[in-house]
């Protein structure tokens, strides 16, 4: 193919659903793009439910782990609010050494367990944004492990302690058709954000100490997120997108 090439069209994301689940590694993963989505199907009367499995907590070099986690938790909870959802989830597991494993895959299977999705979101857990920009380990490491957990929470046998008939609360479950990677390299998807692009904007200005934390001299929220949307919505024939990497669940789709 040549370098000259336009990008392929992207097809739309399906939009028949009623629960969607996003879960991310830490508080801000979903406001770089995602958010924007979000408003739309919260807008569509959808529930959605935010997970993080970290509270990011080692996030802020000016911060210790200690101060930095109520600060960084009650801006997510503002930010989810910002575009519609109204229950965050910490699981509080430790921000920057996340390791791929059955821990890891546990404590999501019993998010999925708990809250029942049609959908999984979760975040690129590709080793690269695409070309030189490489991926952070803990987004590899919890994008691999939602897909394993999104099927654990299926199986009856796969931890049983969560299961009422293994003296839990929950029950397994099957439900969830796709699981969604936002933010993909390897995108083929995508959701129309041009009407609630403001909303995406507005939400990752609500993690103004993160921002500033991270000492980007002139950062603009709003700069940066059109970047990406401007360039997806391109391929799929709009103003603004968010682009998406679609996995099923199910055998043989």
């Amino acid at each position: 193919m040549s370098t000259d090439e336009a990008p392929a069209p992207l097809t739309a994301l399906r939009e028949d659903w009623e629960r969607l689940l996003c879960v991310v590694a830490h508080p801000d993963d979903l406001e770089f793009g995602a958010a924007a989505a979000v408003a739309r199907w919260t807008g569509q009367g959808k529930q959605v439910v935010y997970c993080m499995v970290t509270s990011g907590e080692a996030g802020i070099d000016a911060m210790s782990p200690e101060e930095c986690r109520p600060v960084r938790e009650a801006e997510q909870v503002e930010s989810a609010r910002v575009v519609g959802v109204d229950t965050v989830d910490f699981l509080g597991l430790p921000d920057g050494v996340l390791e791929y494993g059955v821990p890891l895959r546990r404590a999501i299977a019993g998010a999925v367990r708990r809250h029942r999705p049609d959908v999984v979101l979760t975040g690129n857990f590709r080793d690269t944004w695409g070309g030189a920009n490489l991926n952070q380990a803990d987004h590899i490491a919890v994008g691999r492990a939602v897909l394993d957990a999104v099927r654990d929470a299926g199986n009856r046998w796969v931890f049983t302690e969560q299961l009422a008939e293994g003296g839990g609360s929950l029950e397994r479950w099957d439900g969830v058709g796709e699981v969604w990677a936002f933010g993909s390299p390897q995108s083929t998807h995508a959701v129309d954000t041009t009407d609630t692009f403001d909303a995406g904007v507005a939400s990752l200005e609500a993690h103004r100490a993160y921002i500033d934390g991270l000492g980007w001299e002139h950062f603009d929220p709003r700069e940066f997120l059109e970047g990406m949307a401007r360039a997806t919505g391109q391929r799929l024939g709009c103003a603004f997108a968010a682009p998406f990497e679609v996995f099923a669940m199910g055998w043989g789709e």
